[in-house]
């Protein structure tokens, strides 16, 4: 479907009109200034400045140097017309160790970024943990200990204290599976460690630390706690029992891994199964599994959901490559026939409805959130002052249909975050995939509005 091209109006793509559209960002992605006003090392400063480990040497010393231009960004997004804009918050600012000595300085600058917001009439909708860990608890054994959930849980008392009396929206973690996964087992994020037990017992002590904090945060009086997760609709290569089975299995350590824990209090009884065949479902276990699993459980108000594409998988693994993580030795991804993004990741917006309608099956009361979605294309180009990305324009265009057909059909979705506000650091991957409604000249850190932002201005117009 063509997008239209100047929608007026959210309900011009079938959205209610109380539907939230806001634009997300990562601290570590945009902000910069990495060693000013006592801010202390991350796991992301150590791992961006390792040898190879992130393309072409890049880092996030500078990034958008959201930093010292926040107030020019926060007026881009009120002419953008953002109901809300989500945005983390660096833990090596608020705590430079991890733990005890708080920096004022740091809190200092997301007040001031929350009072911006608020004037501008845009909700800020804060997530504590966007996976830039402070150096020193890595040190100590970063997340498969579980003393580090124990920190996290002070933390976010220290940052609720200082902004809980202006910002309602709290979110513990974004995308634990990467934290977890990709930080601890396939080594490509910070803290850059292969180590599948290690990253199991990351998982487990993500969430027990996600359970801490929402449960401190709730007695302390915040209104609206969440997590988010990045799931994938998971489709198997063809009806053949082994790529089905690689379907389940695949479905179990993307999605059902967490989702379980968190909306039914219950490690999914396959991936035990799996992880047991290979004597790690104990690292997932643990010593206290009850305690565990009822904080995992703690009550949510809302749910984020990430969501780029879907996974088609087959049995057999690619020629010569390791698992990226337990549970997926033997499968390989495939792509039946959709466009791909810049990423390489297949683009299907149906996938987006399926991850909804399958959450709300599992917990029917519980508000949903897109808290991320969009794509990175080779657009790069400005010709007479604008970027002509039509491709993300129709992305996003089709994957907001999308939700309009899941709230037809009764899932409460409430509102959605485009990724990303600007082009920005994309992790290992350095500054070559742009994401942005608003392209960024890594050069001058000029902001130029794609095209794809003023259809998303004309979108996020009430009627």
């Amino acid at each position: 479907m063509t997008p239209l091209e100047n929608p007026a109006g959210r309900t011009a793509l079938g959205l209610p009109d109380d539907f939230w559209l806001g634009a997300a960002t990562a601290a570590y992605q945009i902000e910069g200034a990495v060693d000013e006003d006592g801010r202390g090392t991350s796991i992301w400063d150590t791992f961006s400045h390792t040898p190879g480990a992130v393309e072409r040497g890049e880092t996030g010393d500078v990034a958008c140097d959201h930093y010292h231009r926040m107030p020019q960004d926060v007026a881009m997004m009120k002419d953008l017309g953002l109901d809300a804009y989500r945005f983390s918050v660096a833990w090596p600012r608020i705590q430079p160790t991890g733990s005890g000595a708080v920096e004022q300085r740091g809190l200092d600058f997301y007040s001031r970024l929350v009072d911006e917001l608020l004037a501008a009439g845009i909700t800020p909708w804060l997530t504590l943990y966007h996976w830039d860990l402070p150096q020193p608890l890595e040190d100590a054994g970063g997340w498969p200990e579980r003393d580090t959930a124990l920190r996290f849980a002070d933390y976010a008392q220290t940052v609720h204290a200082a902004l809980g009396d202006r910002v309602r929206h709290w979110t513990t973690h974004n995308e634990p599976w990467v934290s977890a996964f990709l930080g601890y087992a396939a080594g490509i994020h910070a803290p850059g460690r292969r180590d599948a037990a290690a990253s199991l017992r990351a998982v487990r002590h993500l969430l027990v630390g996600h359970g801490l904090a929402t449960r401190a945060l709730r007695e302390a009086g915040a209104e609206s706690l969440g997590i988010t997760v990045n799931l994938y609709a998971v489709s198997a290569a063809s009806d053949d029992p082994a790529d089905v089975d690689a379907r389940r299995r695949m479905d179990g350590m993307s999605n059902r891994i967490f989702l379980e824990p968190l909306l039914l209090g219950r490690w999914p009884d396959d991936v035990l199964a799996d992880l047991d065949a290979v004597g790690l479902g104990d690292e997932l276990r643990g010593p206290t599994p009850e305690e565990d699993l009822a904080l995992a459980s703690t009550p949510l108000d809302a749910l984020g959901i990430n969501y780029y594409s879907r996974h088609t998988v087959a049995a057999g693994g690619e020629p010569g490559s390791e698992p990226a993580y337990p549970g997926s030795a033997d499968v390989r991804f495939v792509n039946p026939g959709y466009p791909v993004t810049d990423m390489g990741w297949p683009v299907d917006p149906t996938g987006l409805s399926e991850v909804l309608e399958s959450v709300h099956a599992l917990a029917p009361d519980l508000s949903l959130y897109v808290t991320e979605n969009g794509a990175a294309y080779p657009d790069d180009v400005v010709v007479d002052g604008r970027v002509q990305d039509d491709d993300r324009t129709a992305y996003l265009d089709s994957h907001l249909r999308a939700c309009a057909t899941s709230i037809a059909r009764g899932v409460p979705l409430r509102g959605y975050f485009a990724w990303s506000l600007m082009d920005n650091f994309e992790w290992a991957l350095g500054y070559g995939k742009r994401f942005g409604l608003v392209r960024v000249d890594y050069d001058t850190l000029e902001r130029t509005p794609k095209r794809s932002a003023e259809w998303y201005a004309a979108l996020t117009r009430r009627q």
